[in-house]
């Protein structure tokens, strides 16, 4: 896949009327996403994505505390220039979704597993929680 490949995937997903716009959004949530994914899984994802992307996600420091999902879109809403919540919330999930349709079960249960509780329906995935 090339990087105008996945603009191109996340520009038909996410309904954006340019690959600009498709483009601003990829950088951003993998700017944020790189933040939280860390170790073997960080490295695995980088590996499957363009090398742009890729170089985006490798990009980021390491956060020490991964934030909330809701941080995380405000995050997302700040690095695109505070736009509103559900406009962040729409592109997080987009970009995230693709993002685990390329990676397979496996590794988004991997990167899932490292993240707070939350982040399931971000990358377009059922939480599903045990019945008391």
């Amino acid at each position: 896949m090339t990087w105008h490949d996945l603009v191109r995937r996340i520009r038909t997903a996410g309904r954006y009327t340019t690959d600009r716009e498709a483009e601003d959004v990829l950088r951003a949530v993998l700017g944020v996403l790189g933040g939280h994914v860390t170790g073997e899984e960080r490295c695995e994802l980088a590996a499957l994505l363009p090398p742009e992307a890729g170089a985006v996600l490798a990009g980021s420091i390491p956060l020490t505390q991964p934030l909330t999902a809701p941080g995380f879109v405000d995050a997302v809403a700040a690095a695109l220039g505070s736009v509103p919540p559900p406009t962040a919330r729409w592109a997080a999930g987009t970009v995230l979704t693709e993002l685990a349709d390329t990676a397979g079960e496996d590794l988004t249960g991997r990167i899932l597993a490292q993240l707070p509780r939350g982040y399931a329906l971000l990358f377009g995935r059922a939480e599903l929680v045990p019945a008391a």
